[in-house]
């Protein structure tokens, strides 16, 4: 691996190579790391890929338990364990939007900046929201028209992403957008009912224990929509789904 940097109060960028991997990855999509070679932590760690520059690929993170205190520790020429791409990304290939509009809550930024660049591939316009607890915890890199709001107001709006979406969207209309988010269960539920109130296409990305990333350990399921109860699974059927298909 290339080593680890901090990228704000509490976040950290690792950055590792693989060729194969870099050529694969789609935006929304996630990898499985081991972290440690012990049997502790047992699990993998999920994470969205953040960045691709050739052969280099980096994820966001922040410490929040063993798992993500020992990649914090990890150094230049370490070897990582990893798993990946995984899960379905999400749908940038779309006729049916002109404008992208990403949503990000804290360290639901992860898959943004790739989301960037691949629509940009499709020549579609581009305006990103990014919430956080203050301004020391935003991370702000390789976003494009960029709007940012704080629950402290240290930085542009002060509140929380959603009512800074729609106080923009009442404002500046834009050309039949789509939605793309990724954040904390609450902050997707409320981007939720803003866009079906609004009668706009949204896909979200789930965050969740993605233990095994494959199907495997059905740890991670997705109630669907519709009257009968069944499930979807976010590492094999997402992370990324359309509102319209799962219960949020």
């Amino acid at each position: 691996m290339e080593g680890v940097r901090t990228a704000g109060e509490g976040i950290h960028v690792l950055s590792f190579t693989s060729a194969a991997m870099s050529r694969s990855i789609r935006a929304g999509q996630f990898l499985n790391l081991r972290v440690e070679e012990a049997c502790e932590p047992l699990l993998r760690r999920p994470f969205s890929a953040y960045r691709i520059e050739k052969s280099s690929i980096e994820i966001v993170f922040n410490v929040v338990g063993r798992g993500t205190a020992a990649l914090r520790r990890k150094k230049q020429g370490d070897v990582l364990d990893v798993l990946g791409p995984l899960g379905k990304p999400f749908k940038t290939i779309d006729p049916g939007f002109d404008t992208g509009v990403l949503i990000g809550g804290g360290l639901g930024v992860a898959p943004l900046p790739l989301l960037t660049s691949a629509l940009k591939q499709e020549g579609k316009p581009v305006v990103t929201f990014l919430g956080a607890r203050s301004a020391a915890q935003l991370v702000t890199d390789h976003l494009e028209n960029l709007h940012t709001a704080t629950d402290d107001g240290s930085r542009g709006f002060r509140g929380n992403v959603v009512d800074l979406v729609s106080d923009f969207l009442s404002k500046h209309p834009v050309e039949h957008p789509k939605i793309f988010a990724c954040g904390p269960m609450p902050m997707l539920r409320a981007v939720a009912s803003f866009a079906r109130a609004s009668e706009i296409t949204c896909e979200v990305s789930l965050e969740g224990p993605m233990g095994c990333g494959i199907g495997i350990c059905q740890g991670c399921p997705v109630e669907l929509a519709g009257p009968e109860k069944s499930y979807a699974l976010m590492c094999k059927d997402g992370p990324a789904f359309d509102i319209r298909t799962i219960k949020i």
